[in-house]
């Protein structure tokens, strides 16, 4: 449910409202039944809010949301507040997320926004939800993905400085991404995926012309390697001219090297179709998220979009490993 100060709830109530999430899968609340409820009032919704103990009791109904009911926040929990209370729930419900997809009741987990500085006044100091899910599935190699629609983008380094991440990127970094890559895409269904990596500097270094070698030093030999374990992988490519080939068809993933090469693409194609997906977990847990934060400036007004969480959801159901 994310930080419930925030959109978290008039989203999920939304999300539920548009009739999709049934459509291709079932959907539980992990979170506060109360609050649940609050929020269905805030947006109109008219939905059945139904606490369960157990996703084994749900019947998943078009109409009704149902809450695995933590039970940690009260009803009148201020909007648009940093709050210790609700950071410390916003992480439970993630653990509790957790703990349900190790036991194989769930097969994805879908998160609404939580609030960093909330969840670490509660004594939770993690930079986000990646680095929590990573700590409670014992995961030290994974990766940030990024899905728009005709569009799916996997990083080799995020949130470091750019001067930093081309030092961080080897060989055996790119290769596990790669491997990530392929992986995920086969756990989900596709047999044969096509990646394609970014190169480094433009024009991929035009053998030499550009940077200092990196493509020939950190991508090429990794790519080489993936290609010999049967992985379906070319580059490193343009990345200028990347974009637009897999949007169009060409590549069902493309590896970028740093955080912007691979954000700002996703994010051209719309703020609203964006979802952030962890990648690498230990048992095959997917995790997909909204795009956007807490949003406390406009929380419990009823007017914060739904439409990422919907994508995000769709997306952690495309990837949900198949068996």
């Amino acid at each position: 449910m994310g930080d419930a100060a925030g959109v978290g709830p008039e989203i999920i109530s939304k999300a539920f409202a548009s009739g999709e999430l049934f459509q291709i899968g079932r959907p539980l609340v992990i979170g506060d039944y109360e609050l649940m409820e609050r929020a269905v009032d805030i947006t109109n919704t008219e939905l059945n809010v139904v606490p369960v103990k157990d996703p084994e009791e749900c019947v998943f109904e078009p109409g009704t949301i149902e809450v695995l009911d933590l039970n940690l926040l009260p009803k009148d929990l201020p909007f648009g507040q940093v709050s210790e209370k609700a950071g410390d729930a916003a992480f439970r419900y993630v653990e509790k997320a957790v703990e349900l997809a190790k036991e194989s009741k769930i097969h994805a987990i879908c998160t609404a926004p939580l609030n960093k500085e909330a969840m670490q006044k509660a004594g939770h100091m993690y930079p986000g939800h990646t680095e929590i899910l990573a700590e409670l599935t014992n995961t030290e190699d994974f990766s940030m993905m990024l899905s728009a629609p005709n569009l799916k983008v996997i990083h080799l380094t995020t949130h470091i400085g750019l001067r930093k991440a081309i030092d961080t990127i080897n060989p055996e970094r790119t290769h596990k991404v790669i491997t990530l890559a392929d992986e995920t895409l086969k756990n989900a269904g596709l047999e044969n995926p096509r990646i394609a990596v970014c190169g480094i500097n433009p024009h991929a270094g035009e053998n030499g012309l550009f940077g200092e070698g990196e493509e020939e030093e950190k991508l090429i030999p990794a790519i080489k390697q993936a290609q010999e374990e049967g992985i379906n992988v070319e580059g490193p490519y343009p990345a200028d001219t990347l974009f637009f080939r897999a949007a169009r068809g060409d590549f069902d993933m493309v590896v970028a090297c740093y955080h912007d090469q691979g954000h700002v693409p996703i994010k051209v194609m719309g703020l609203e179709a964006g979802v952030n997906i962890t990648v690498g977990l230990k048992g095959g847990i997917i995790r997909t998220s909204v795009d956007h934060g807490t949003a406390f400036d406009i929380a419990g007004k009823n007017i914060a979009d739904e439409r990422s969480l919907i994508a995000a959801y769709k997306d952690a159901v495309e990837l949900a490993p198949t068996k």
